[in-house]
């Protein structure tokens, strides 16, 4: 029920402040969907610096200004775009439990000096005020107690506002009826952009009963232009926290509400655990960067960190949204910019070569030359349905990557046992999971050189190289005679044993299949004929489980137009998932042939760990389920082979052939998952070199 005086709060609406210029450059940002890092937490980044909480950190922007423009510059250095002010806990509330009650001076000098750390760094980044609870939203709630919620929340407010934020970010509310109120007073107040973030529980009755995707969909109702979840997660996951309770919460907010609002997720760094006298986040820098990507890749369009969460933490996400086309460079330029303010003198452009025509695929590789005789003649371009006789009309890649250490001897050994077995051509990752070993390009050259008649196919991805670094690759892997390429953007760095390791990212997938086409055009980066012509065989990935599967199939109509010639897809587990997949590429303007990506699982425990730690792998509950009936040993590898054989019989007749990614060592899995096709014999050799 409304308030029988709020007429004392609903005068100030109509003397609405315009927003700011951040504000505006930030709505343009939402309309595009570009990813954006948000910072990590100063509360407790605060009491690591001696603000005991015993005091209001709050306070700090009056006693210990220092220290909290400290924290702010680290995370813009971290690559933070959203800065937030120290003024979560800034209300009558709050802070009278401390017996303050200069709450305006204190947000605005916490406005302030977010501003000048904004200003010191030289960097363009938004600020957005913090607001959190009051903690008086509990239960029921009169009218004298909304009033005078209501009126703490217009002075945090209009505090904020006259202080000059870009964004009002409501975050940690976990009653629905006190983030109302939040959300009404702040849109009666401020014309810029407002951020509705829900804290959950394993007690549901405090966002009355509501799962996270109804939350979504209220907020957004309610006038909220991002939704999203904060700090723990707890819905659906019992007494946890830290970014895989988040990202279950905010998977189910960007499918409820779709692509119309962006989603926000800010996990915290897990539950602390007492290590002897202090309480430690145990949510580790890659465990933090492999949720960011996770949680780009769901569709979600903001990551930051919550409580425990530290600007290496920050680095993280910024490396992880660089991969989705975000990063350090869709912020707004810093006041003062004048780089645009005169013209440059530049030096006068060449004239552009003209590209020649591609030497046509079939002729390019014996692979390239196998998968489009199979693409045009058993499956007509797509069009027809027909089982392949065996090895001489299916092609089949097998994953095998540098061992650690200097010795090739055991990859040489399996490729060798893999090539008997009928194999046609090796795949070799470059850097999995974001891992040091040996390039996978010096194996692939040792494969092709040792083994006779073997063929590689090598990834390269965009994280470790800059644009001269990977043309210069490229341009060295055609002396070498490497011609099949697996072109992807990669994982981000693995910041376990290299915690200085960073990402470089000058180009994802699709621009790095762009400046392929060119060399395969004889034209180079910088648009000049350089004296050849390349004759790459380029393939692609692709998620046929996507959370944002619309995203994912946009990409793939953009990775196929800059010069893709084959999918090769994520592991697959459900039939109803790749048939879809396969429907919607024949929809495409120019369908490619595909490669079915086979993971033969090896026990329960391998299952869960891809299930829920490994982007973009989604093994189903039911799989998951025999899994753990079948046990570990032979027959948790004879289940994985089977249910892999399954998924192979179902739509061996609609595909080129089959990527399997055999799971810890496990080679002759891969085999034993083509036997039915006739391999693993001699006469799968013959077969397969006659086809050749």
């Amino acid at each position: 029920p409304k308030p029988t005086s709020s007429k004392k709060w609903s005068a100030s609406a109509r003397r609405m402040t315009p927003e700011t210029a951040g504000g505006t450059s930030f709505r343009a940002i939402i309309a595009e969907g570009t990813p954006v890092v948000f910072d990590g937490a100063m509360g407790s980044t605060l009491y690591e610096q001696g603000i005991l909480h015993t005091r209001a950190f709050e306070e700090c922007n009056l006693t210990a200004a220092a220290k909290v423009k400290a924290v702010h510059l680290a995370f813009i250095e971290a690559g933070a775009n959203v800065i937030e002010t120290n003024t979560f806990g800034a209300n009558k509330f709050t802070l009278g439990k401390y017996g303050l009650q200069n709450v305006a001076e204190i947000i605005t000098a916490g406005v302030e000096i977010a501003k000048e750390a904004v200003a010191e760094s030289g960097k363009g980044v938004w600020v957005a005020g913090a607001v959190g609870p009051t903690g008086e939203g509990a239960g029921f709630v009169d009218d004298d107690k909304l009033l005078e919620i209501t009126e703490a929340y217009t002075v945090q407010i209009k505090a904020m506002v006259d202080a000059g934020v870009d964004i009002i970010m409501l975050e940690t509310f976990t009653f629905l009826s006190e983030i109302k109120i939040a959300l009404k007073v702040t849109k009666s107040l401020f014309a810029g952009p407002v951020i509705a973030s829900m804290s959950f529980s394993d007690e549901m009755e405090q966002s009355n009963d509501y799962g996270p995707g109804k939350i979504g969909q209220m907020l957004a109702k309610w006038g909220a232009d991002v939704v999203g979840v904060n700090c723990g997660g707890g819905w659906g996951r019992v007494g946890e926290g830290g970014p895989a309770a988040i990202y279950d919460v905010a998977e189910e907010m960007v499918k409820a509400v779709g692509a119309s609002v962006p989603v926000i997720a800010l996990p915290n760094a897990g539950h602390p655990k007492r290590v002897g006298h202090r309480n430690i986040y145990m949510a580790t820098e890659e465990y933090f960067l492999v949720y960011a990507k996770r949680l780009y890749k769901s569709g979600v369009k903001m990551v930051g960190g919550c409580c425990g969460t530290k600007p290496h933490h920050i680095c993280q996400v910024a490396s992880a949204a660089r991969m989705f086309g975000g990063g350090h460079h869709i912020a707004p330029q810093p006041a003062g910019d004048v780089s645009n303010s005169a013209p440059s003198k530049q030096r006068p452009k060449a004239h552009a070569a003209v590209a020649r025509d591609a030497i046509p695929v079939g002729e390019r590789t014996k692979l390239s030359c196998k998968v489009r005789r199979i693409w045009e003649q058993r499956l007509a371009n797509g069009t027809r349905k027909q089982q392949p006789i065996g090895p001489e009309d299916f092609v089949v890649s097998v994953e095998v990557n540098p061992a650690p250490g200097l010795s090739t001897d055991k990859p040489m050994g399996v490729a060798r046992m893999l090539r008997a077995a009928g194999v046609d051509v090796v795949n070799i990752a470059d850097g999995p999971r974001a891992t040091v070993r040996m390039s996978n390009t010096a194996l692939a050259e040792a494969f092709q050189q040792q083994l006779e008649g073997c063929e590689t196919i090598v990834h390269v991805c965009c994280r470790d190289r800059n644009l001269l670094g990977l043309m210069s690759d490229l341009l060295g892997n055609y002396t070498r005679n490497l011609h099949n390429l697996v072109v992807i953007t990669g994982d981000p760095p693995k910041m376990g044993d290299y915690p200085k390791a960073t990402a470089v990212f000058d180009l994802d997938s699709i621009g790095l299949l762009k400046l392929v086409k060119g060399l395969n055009g004889g034209v180079d980066p910088a648009g000049r004929d350089f004296g050849g012509q390349a004759r790459f065989f380029c393939a692609t990935g692709a998620e046929p489980g996507a959370v944002d599967y619309a995203r994912e199939m946009k990409r793939l109509r953009e990775k196929i137009d800059a010069g893709a010639e084959m999918i090769m897809t994520q592991p697959i587990y459900d039939a109803a998932v790749m048939r879809k997949f396969l429907d919607d590429v024949m929809q495409l303007p120019r369908p490619v042939p595909v490669l079915m990506g086979l993971c033969p699982l090896v026990s329960s425990r391998n299952a869960e760990f891809l299930h829920n730690e490994v982007p973009g792998m989604s093994v189903p509950q039911p799989i998951r389920d025999r899994m753990s009936a079948a046990g570990g040993g032979p027959s948790g590898i004879a289940e994985g082979v089977k249910i892999a054989r399954e998924m192979l019989d179902e739509f061996k007749c609609e595909v080129v052939g089959c990527y399997i990614m055999p799971q810890l060592g496990k080679y002759e899995a891969a085999v034993s998952v083509l036997e039915a096709l006739g391999y693993g014999t001699p006469e799968a050799v013959a077969r397969r070199d006659a086809a050749h």
